[in-house]
């Protein structure tokens, strides 16, 4: 926690505005950050080298190249279960959710998609390509599932759906705490606690039409 409030710290600090010699400030006229101290203490005015020495080191670890690479391909297992509701699904409610979900997840693989281009696994890791285990998912439905839901029509459909949805939902949370707990990239950690925010929302809400 010490690390992060010191990130924040220094991510979110002050240009320092001293007046000294008709100077903004430090004595020699550069600028300079103000970092917040801890409860108690007195805040400290650092150059931008050392605000920048100082700031932790979030570089992406094997965790945060899994975890995004992974839920890439959860996200659209989930979008192409939502894309059989609109002409299957025969309670409104459904309906809803599978529209809410492919509003959230289409943006979130965008999202996810722009931080792997930035972020490419190291050669030799292992974490990319099409030999990827993507089946070893938590969650993910089997092509069997998939081809029994596209097949199913009215209530038969509803059924499936909540019941592969909430399944494909716990796993996404498995996978994110997973994240949180592995990972050292916070923007990998932003994303992380979304996909916790909303599908444990989700999930609450389809065990109650269930």
């Amino acid at each position: 926690m010490a690390g992060a409030t010191l990130a924040a710290s220094l991510l979110l600090a002050l240009a320092g505005c001293e007046e000294e010699g008709g100077k903004n400030g430090t004595k020699d006229g550069a600028a300079s950050v103000i970092a917040p101290g801890r409860p108690g203490e007195k805040s400290r005015t650092l150059s931008p080298e050392q605000a920048a020495k100082e700031r932790p080191d979030d570089s992406p670890n094997a965790a945060d190249q899994t975890y995004v690479r992974n839920m890439v391909e959860h996200h659209r297992q989930a979008l192409e279960m939502s894309a059989l509701a609109p002409d299957r699904a025969s309670a409104e409610g459904v309906r809803r959710v599978a529209e809410r979900i492919t509003a959230a997840q289409q943006p979130e693989i965008g999202a996810m998609e722009r931080w792997l281009g930035r972020y490419p696994a190291p050669a030799g890791t292992g974490t990319g390509g099409p030999e990827h285990d993507h089946g070893a998912m938590p969650g993910m439905a089997t092509r069997q599932q998939l081809d029994e839901l596209a097949a199913a029509r009215g209530t038969d459909f509803d059924r499936l759906f909540l019941r592969l949805m909430t399944a494909h939902h716990e796993g996404a949370l498995k996978m994110a705490g997973e994240a949180l707990s592995g990972g050292n990239n916070v923007a990998v950690e932003e994303m992380a606690n979304e996909v916790v925010a909303t599908q444990s929302a989700e999930i609450h809400r389809m065990r109650a039409m269930s």
